[in-house]
């Protein structure tokens, strides 16, 4: 399948000068969105994982997907204010701002090895803020999947290490 056929490009942006690539469009391609899902999971099996995180909100959608065909546990990875009860959080600097993620402290298992789920890799910050939070409390990063990667953006220098995989890369604005 040629995923880049299913992938709108809007630019600027969020803000002039950015080329967003929007995943949102292989979510209405019932052919497209198989087809990342089925990748994700012949890209995974018989890894060593004991569970996904997800990251807001479009990951969510991915992550939910993957864990319930590898019958694993889902963690959530939601902007600040939006969990209940005793959260980890972490600040990070994103391509065209800040933000800063939180986890419920509770779902978020000691001695596990857990799988990072988002839509699109750019500059790393984000997946760098939820692999900070999973080794603070002692766990284990299995690996990093987006769909898209931005690999000009750098992100190995900030996630390089936990071996990130995507289906299809852009290498320009």
């Amino acid at each position: 399948m040629n995923l880049d056929l299913a992938i709108r490009k809007v630019p600027d942006f969020p803000k002039p000068g950015i080329l967003f690539y929007d995943v949102t469009s292989i979510f209405t391609n019932p052919e497209a969105f198989g087809y990342v899902v089925d990748s994700m999971v012949e890209l995974y099996k018989g890894e060593n994982i004991d569970g996904v995180i997800s990251v807001e909100s479009r990951g969510f959608l991915l992550g939910a997907c993957f864990s319930y065909k590898m019958k694993l546990p889902l963690v959530l990875a939601r902007k600040k204010g939006k969990l209940p009860g005793k959260t980890i959080s972490q600040s990070y600097l994103l391509e065209y701002g800040s933000a800063t993620l939180e986890i419920h402290e509770a779902d978020l298992v000691p001695g596990k090895r857990w799988l990072i789920i988002d839509d699109l890799i750019a500059t790393g910050g984000t997946l760098e803020a939820v692999a900070g939070m999973i080794e603070s409390v002692g766990a284990q990063v299995a690996g990093i999947f987006g769909v898209i990667g931005l690999p000009f953006l750098n992100y190995d220098a900030k996630i390089g290490r936990y071996n990130p995989k995507t289906l299809i890369n852009y290498h320009s604005e």
